[in-house]
């Protein structure tokens, strides 16, 4: 299950509202675990690589052909991920993806995960992370980077991105 939250500070009107935040649900598995029983650290980054792209199949399609068709390149400059407490098997686990900032030729996006109760309502925070993004267009045999208002006109609009 996906959601979009507009910017809360946009009014009503005939322009439409940057995406601030975009969140998924997922369910831990036994697949998830380690053997004392908590979700083995490396699916958190996983995680953040599912809500991205979940993104941008509902905001950026045509992005993502490209990457099938090789003629661009995302790749992830940094992640990271501060871990404040634990799942496991079977919890229920919000996570929510927001922009943190533009940077030179990509994205920086921030992630928290959250426990949802029985309510479906999110509870105390879990983790928090972040991933900084770059874009690589082809040029015959090489690649270079690439601003994201040249590579997905709709995303960076999506985003409320400036662009040129």
């Amino acid at each position: 299950m996906t959601s979009l939250a507009p910017s809360p500070s946009s009014s009503p009107s005939s322009t439409k509202a940057a995406v601030t935040q975009f969140e998924t649900r997922h369910i831990v598995t036994f697949e998830e675990t380690n053997v004392v029983g908590n979700v083995y650290y490396a699916n958190y980054f996983s995680w953040q690589g599912r809500c991205r792209e979940l993104f941008l199949q509902r905001h950026a399609p045509e992005l993502l052909a490209e990457l099938e068709a090789g003629e661009l390149r995302m790749v992830t400059a940094h992640a990271s991920c501060d871990f404040l407490d634990e799942f496991r098997a079977f919890d229920e686990v919000l996570i929510r993806m927001q922009l943190l900032a533009f940077i030179p030729f990509g994205l920086s996006l921030g992630f928290e995960y959250s426990a949802l109760g029985a309510a479906g309502q999110p509870g105390d925070v879990v983790a928090r992370g972040r991933q900084d993004l770059k874009f690589l267009r082809r040029h015959g045999d090489s690649w270079q980077l690439a601003q994201l208002s040249r590579v997905s006109p709709s995303l960076a609009s999506v985003l409320g991105a400036e662009t040129p």
